[in-house]
């Protein structure tokens, strides 16, 4: 992590402090970027919650949070002592009145400077009705800065996410206004970046005279959990498809910026996601392959389908498994496919991007009874973070015979330990004031307008659902989603 800038003084006030995210994720983040001097005394966190907790109960289960997700407790004691409680009710005027008392008591206690900073770690229902008590209550008007973090989902569909988009710029303008995407945070996700533009052996084949497809692979061997109400809404292309793999994709295909700032950074995605090529409905029964696993094994246990799920129904159309064919109509990438795939219940869990270039022309070392190796860049994300190059090279016997090799980098047992989660990246990029990593607006618009087209076909057309047993790697349709152009899921690569 970057040390060029810290010691952000900033009041941090986390909306939703009592759930499971900020348990697991937002307060082990901030502790430790409090613990590697990212934070020091000038900082200041309110929780707000429903629940009727002291100050003294909430750091008790914020400590006991902090060390189960935490190895290092080094400070926590004294980073305790920057953390404090507010029962609160979203939709009661007075509560947001006591919010404000508050804060401007702790900005003047820690030196503040005014900054703030809103995390809304809750149900979206309430972020409009949040973002609008926030500034009648007098809590945006400060003379530092006011930034505001959401968590997906933003909308449910294009129409929606309008509405609520102009509902919260009623009270932040887009500048501060961070919609949190946690692939974005990942080391490897930022890596695709420096892999393209500070390599000069990459960039200049980085186009469809050298590369003959791309997949972006996102699979989990869960199952929902206890998530059922909430992925009955949303399935995997609301869930995954719609933000995660589509911003993978935009960092993969766009064009070099002019400069890292966030805003050039930015208006390169949107060039990519308002390049990708509208379908209509045959295109997306042809290009797009939807499943929902059937019971099946994981790790040699039995497991249940997704309609056996709780809060999941008997008859359900939602699909736990999405694959496509995205074409991108610019100058760098037509005919080259953008193939994408993630699923619930596969058959192991893994976030992986493959570059498959294209074979010379007249290879001379290839013959009717063999097949050379395709050249492959293998970028894992998760959970071995590296990548691999693979090539062909001449076997060690005589004769000019090949055979595939592998030049791999992967993350040392020392640099995990000091990799910080995405959720600490992205929050130290929020203080920071860069909003790279970040959802824009533009972006949001441009894959709500996208993904609608295929909800609204598979809306209207019930799926033979289930259609892939749990512990496998999808329905057979998204195999001859690529054999059709000649190609295959690279499923056993690392």
């Amino acid at each position: 992590m970057t040390t060029e800038t810290k010691n952000i003084p900033c009041l941090i006030t986390i909306f939703g402090a009592t759930g499971d995210l900020s348990h697991r994720k937002l307060f082990p983040s901030i502790f430790h970027l409090y613990q590697q001097n990212q934070l020091d005394d000038h900082i200041a966190i309110i929780g707000v919650g429903r629940r009727d907790w002291s100050t003294e109960k909430f750091r008790n289960e914020i400590k006991i949070s902090v060390e189960k997700h935490v190895q290092d407790t080094d400070k926590l004691d004294e980073f305790m002592e920057h953390v404090f409680y507010q029962s609160h009710d979203v939709s009661d005027p007075s509560s947001y009145e006591a919010l404000l008392t508050f804060s401007n008591e702790l900005n003047s206690k820690y030196q503040l400077e005014g900054n703030r900073l809103f995390y809304l770690a809750m149900a979206p229902q309430f972020f409009g009705t949040v973002t609008d008590f926030l500034k009648s209550s007098g809590l945006t008007e400060t003379d530092g800065f006011k930034r505001l973090i959401i968590e997906k989902p933003f909308g449910t569909d294009l129409a929606s996410a309008e509405e609520l988009n102009i509902q919260i710029r009623r009270s932040f303008k887009e500048e501060e206004i961070y919609r949190i995407d946690h692939y974005l945070g990942k080391d490897m996700v930022q890596n695709i970046e420096v892999l393209r533009f500070a390599n000069a052996m990459f960039e200049p084949l980085w186009n469809n005279k050298y590369i003959s497809n791309v997949q972006v692979t996102s699979s989990e061997i869960l199952g929902v959990e206890d998530r059922g109400g909430y992925y009955e809404n949303s399935g995997a292309l609301k869930d995954m498809f719609q933000n995660h793999m589509l911003q993978m994709v935009a960092l993969l295909a766009m064009e070099p910026p002019i400069s890292l700032n966030s805003e050039d950074v930015r208006n390169e995605k949107v060039k990519v996601l308002r390049s990708i090529r509208p379908l209509n409905e045959s295109e997306v029964k042809q290009n797009f392959v939807r499943g929902q696993y059937d019971k099946g094994q994981i790790d040699g246990e039995q497991v249940k389908s997704y309609r056996e799920e709780e809060k999941v129904a008997d008859d359900s159309n939602t699909p736990t498994f999405v694959a496509g064919k995205l074409l991108i109509d610019n100058f760098r990438w037509a005919g080259v496919p953008f193939f994408i795939r993630t699923g619930k219940r596969m058959k192991k869990k893994g976030i992986q991007v493959i570059v498959e270039f294209k074979e010379v022309p007249m290879n001379l070392y290839y013959d009717r009874d063999s097949e050379l190796e395709s050249n492959l860049l293998v970028i894992n994300i998760q959970p071995n973070e590296g990548l691999s190059l693979h090539l062909n090279a001449k076997k060690q016997v005589q004769g000019i015979e090949t055979e595939p090799v592998q030049l791999s980098y992967s993350m040392s047992a020392q640099d995990k330990m000091n990799t910080v989660d995405a959720y600490e990246n992205l929050i130290f990029d929020c203080l920071k004031g860069d909003a790279t990593n970040f959802t824009h607006w533009e972006e949001l618009k441009a894959t709500w307008k996208y993904v609608d087209v295929i909800q609204n076909v598979w809306d209207n057309d019930k799926a033979p659902f289930p259609n892939y047993r749990a512990g496998t790697n999808g329905p057979i349709k998204s195999q001859l989603l690529l054999s059709i152009d000649g190609f295959k899921w690279w499923d056993d690569i690392n």
